[in-house]
């Protein structure tokens, strides 16, 4: 009877360890083997933007409206571009009228605001060049890449963030970054994705994190004239 009850017991601890050993290694398959798996959207990238639910990108759209190179570049162009949410923009305007309201100025927003000093900072979103987050993978210490308008210098790096305590197993993010013209990483700007590699007809697009100052910590000195 011992016998019998040994080795059933034996027999349902090997079960339980079979199936531990099937469980760990189906979540290293999962973060190990992360994918996106977008599909490319049925127009360009313009057009997407303005697919998208209200309250994503209206802030964006309402400046590409004032800006129609721009929005002919997002068009037509082979592009790959960062999109900005409203609450980047919320945060950015509200952040110059504080400002304003201290010197007693009368309040600006992106319907009235010098368009010459929008097209400067919105073009620098907007890159030469088709590339998904795989192109930028091989540069372990990230890329400088051209703005489509005044060939400014981005920069971009890649990697993937941890997940569960697999370094690097996690989904793809980038690192976008305005270096001012500057050699010292101290001086840079950066802001990380939310999503990547979403594929339009002529362009990858990149979803900034909402937490990002609109302009690179310039909009409210190129704007509060």
């Amino acid at each position: 009877m011992r016998n019998k009850k040994t080795l059933g017991f034996s027999m349902l601890m090997a079960m339980l360890l079979c199936v531990m050993l099937f469980s760990c290694k189906k979540n290293d398959s999962e973060y190990y083997n992360y994918e996106n798996d977008l599909k490319e959207f049925d127009g360009n990238a313009f057009e997407y933007l303005k697919a998208q639910q209200s309250g994503v990108y209206d802030s964006l759209l309402l400046v590409l409206d004032r800006l129609p190179s721009l929005q002919d570049s997002l068009k037509n162009q082979k592009v790959t571009f960062f999109a900005v949410t409203n609450r980047s923009f919320q945060t950015s305007v509200e952040s110059l009228n504080a400002v304003r309201k201290r010197v007693n100025k009368a309040p600006l927003y992106l319907a009235n605001m010098d368009v010459k000093q929008l097209d400067t900072m919105v073009s620098k979103y907007i890159i030469r060049g088709e590339f998904n987050s795989s192109y930028f993978q091989d540069y372990a210490d990230g890329l400088i890449v051209k703005s489509i308008a005044h060939n400014y210098n981005m920069h971009v790096l890649y990697k993937k963030a941890d997940a569960s305590g697999f370094k690097g197993g996690g989904p793809a993010v980038i690192t976008f970054t305005d270096p001012k013209n500057s050699i010292f990483v101290r001086y840079w700007e950066s802001t990380p994705t939310n999503s990547v590699n979403i594929k339009t007809k002529n362009a990858i697009i990149n979803v900034l994190s909402p937490g990002h100052d609109f302009g690179f910590g310039e909009f409210v000195t190129r704007v509060n004239n």
